[in-house]
């Protein structure tokens, strides 16, 4: 797979995309994460996990401290101190004692602003830039990476999922560069499970190639989602293959990167993925 991408810097890392598939390993934050997988402020777990992740192959934590399970009350953007208690320790301590870079997960300019004060590296907006604007000047300002995510929960489309993706991930880009951030920190996520339909879902990663127009890396969020539970009929705690397979066939349509609770695995599907597909990036 030829790369036609400029690399990215983050923190001390540089995402040189083509060459492999990137993990980003999941340390939700939120007690009532859609996942059960929620650490709270439990600092010692939290590094724990992230450790045990970078251990296993992931080359980036992303952290959050909101959970975006459907039907949760959103947290208000006035009141951002329980976000902020959440995050922000977690962050000071994974940034001073693991080796990869730290990703917030944040759609709050207030938020982001503090979380790389305390060492993030990258934003990961859910919202495109759609709910909080002044997003982008963080990150423009930072010259740190920041991931767009079409989000639909607002209205969701009943029809022409990819085009609608494709004008929501082309606005957040034009947003974001008219802010400042230099077009090589900008990867767009198409999603997946914000305010789409089965189908629309199972369409957007048989078709995720088509969003390489845009010219950024993709990076794809399937891990324990609902798309996977509907298909195969089975609880959060049983989708790992499911998600395996999501994971492959993504990697075979172009993402660049894959955000991910289960590491040591996924990270064995994307080298087995990446010497098939990116073979002549990957050293003999």
């Amino acid at each position: 797979m030829k790369n036609t991408l400029s690399a990215t810097r983050c923190g001390n890392a540089v995402f040189r995309w083509g060459e492999k598939t990137y993990i980003m390993g999941i340390c939700n934050l939120s007690p009532d994460s859609f996942s059960g997988d929620g650490l709270g402020s439990d600092i010692d777990r939290t590094l724990d996990q992230a450790q045990r992740m970078v251990a296993e192959g992931a080359d980036i934590i992303d952290v959050g401290g909101e959970s975006t399970r459907p039907g949760t009350e959103p947290l208000s953007m006035e009141d951002i101190d329980k976000e902020l208690r959440l995050v922000i320790p977690a962050i000071e301590r994974l940034a001073a004692e693991i080796k990869v870079p730290i990703s917030v997960d944040t759609y709050k300019s207030g938020v982001a602003r503090r979380a790389l004060e305390a060492g993030a590296a990258m934003i990961n907006d859910i919202w495109g830039l759609k709910r909080d604007p002044a997003i982008a000047r963080v990150a423009a300002e930072a010259g740190v990476p920041i991931i767009l995510m079409a989000n639909e929960r607002d209205a969701p489309p009943k029809a022409g999922i990819l085009a609608k993706v494709l004008a929501d991930l082309e606005w957040g880009i034009k947003t974001a560069e008219q802010a400042g951030i230099a077009p090589e920190n900008i990867i767009v996520d198409p999603g997946i499970g914000f305010g789409k339909t089965l189908e629309q879902n199972l369409e957007l990663v048989n078709r995720l190639a088509e969003l390489k127009r845009l010219g950024k890396p993709i990076m794809l969020g399937t891990s324990r989602k609902s798309m996977i539970g509907l298909v195969l009929d089975l609880p959060v705690e049983m989708r790992l293959e499911g998600n395996l397979a999501v994971t492959a066939i993504g990697i075979a349509n172009g993402a660049d990167m894959v955000r991910v609770h289960d590491v040591q695995q996924t990270a064995l599907v994307c080298r087995m993925s990446d010497a098939i597909i990116r073979r002549g990036a990957i050293d003999d």
